[in-house]
Formats: structure tokens, sequence, C-alpha cells
């Protein structure tokens, strides 16, 4: 597959503070991409953005729906343009259907689907023609373990949303990637906002997984629907509705 130059591209890295976003700004950074940075931890995006070269950085709050919705246009704006939407925001939540407050629920949901969906609704008509929308789920999406029914669906109705979402926006010329990666070796499942971690087996290398990601962002031409193995797949402009 050809790969296209992702120097000089105009990208918002939602969630850069976490582990997994951190990893891709640096992936993106060294790639020439001139990034916006938005994420949780203030300190850390201060610290990221400062050596990402003083890269424009935003506070974000998963539970602030219109916070989160105006991330894409405020990027459009400090870039000059916008090209690209990648968030990596989530968390894990473990326990038996009866077991899960209905708080972490809730939380799941807001974290994993609602807040990703409402980065990347206004990014429609942010981001330019040839351009792509992208989301992290997970491999939960397609095998999900007992104990994780509450996160598997919060996972999977994000992982729904982006295959319609990809239907819709062909004729734009977006693409639109749907990342399943196996369980890293992050810590990510090690912090459930619920519920104890299960055993769970040696984590894959989350370096050689985002490096994966930023890859297929950089593939040139229309996205197909076969994933490349236990890494994602992309519900871009090739999908069949």
């Amino acid at each position: 597959m050809t790969r296209r130059s992702l120097a000089g591209t105009r990208v918002l890295v939602a969630g850069a503070t976490g582990a997994l976003g951190r990893l891709a700004t640096e992936e993106l950074g060294a790639r020439g991409a001139r990034l916006a940075l938005a994420g949780r931890d203030a300190g850390r995006l201060t610290e990221l953005a400062a050596r990402a070269g003083g890269r424009p950085a935003r506070q974000m709050d998963a539970y602030d729906t219109e916070g989160c919705a105006a991330l894409a246009p405020w990027a459009h704006e400090q870039l000059g343009g916008l090209d690209g939407v990648l968030v990596m925001v989530g968390v894990a939540g473990f326990g038996r259907v009866g077991e899960v407050p209905e708080t972490a629920v809730e939380h799941m949901f807001q974290v994993n689907s609602l807040c990703p969906a409402a980065i990347l609704r206004p990014a429609v008509t942010q981001v330019s023609a040839g351009g792509f929308l992208a989301a992290v789920t997970g491999a939960i999406v397609a095998a999900p373990m007992l104990g994780t029914a509450d996160y598997a669906a919060a996972k999977t109705a994000l992982s729904c949303w982006l295959g319609v979402l990809a239907r819709e926006v062909r004729v734009r010329g977006l693409r639109v990637f749907d990342f399943q990666p196996p369980h890293l070796d992050t810590g990510f499942a090690d912090h459930p906002v619920t519920g104890l971690t299960p055993d769970l087996p040696a984590g894959a290398d989350p370096v050689a997984a985002v490096q994966a990601m930023v890859d297929r962002l950089a593939d040139a031409g229309p996205e197909h629907d076969t994933p490349a193995p236990r890494l994602g797949r992309s519900t871009g402009v090739a999908n069949r509705p």
C-alpha cells in the first residue's frame, strides 16, 4: 500500500495526555504533522505541547459534551484548517451484570461513546476532503469477555456509530477509522472505573500499535473492509452499506 506523507497535515489529537494519545502525538509529530492537542491532565498537556514545539493545546473534560464539540472548530481555527481528528479517549470498567453501579455505567458510556462522538460530529464539516476521522474502540468490540458487558457495550456503541458515519461522509471524501487494537501494555486496564481487572494476557507493544495506526492514516487511496490483523479496521469510503 502506497503511503502519503503526513508532513504538514493538520491534526487534532483528543486524549493526548493518555498513554496512547501521547504516543500518537509523538508519532504524528515525528512525521511532520501540525498538531492541536486536547487532554484532561493540564500539567501533562502543557509539558507535551511544549515538548512538541509549542503546539496549540486545550484542556478537555469528557463529561463536558459542549466542550468536546468545540474542539474541532477550535483546532481548525488554531491550525488554519483541519485534515484529521484522532480521538484516543477511553476508560475501562469490569464487573458482571447486576454488580456494576449505574454511575459507573453512565461514566463508561460518556467517556467511551458520547465524548468521542461529540468530538467527531462537528469535525464532519471542519475536516477537509480526503481527510480522516478516527477513534480507538478496541478488540473488546469483537471479542467481549465475561464481566465486561457494560464496558463492551459502550465501546461497541461507538464502533457502530463510526460505521454509519463512514457511509454518510464518503460523499465528502472523508475516511473514517475504527481502530481495534488488542490489549496493550499501557496500564490502561489496571485502573478501571469500577470492578477488578481480570487476568489478561501479556499486553502487546503500544508503540508498534500506534505506529500501525498512523500508518493506516497515511495509507493513500480509499480504505478497505479487511482489517489489519488484530490492529483495527477501517470503516472508510470503500465500505458497503
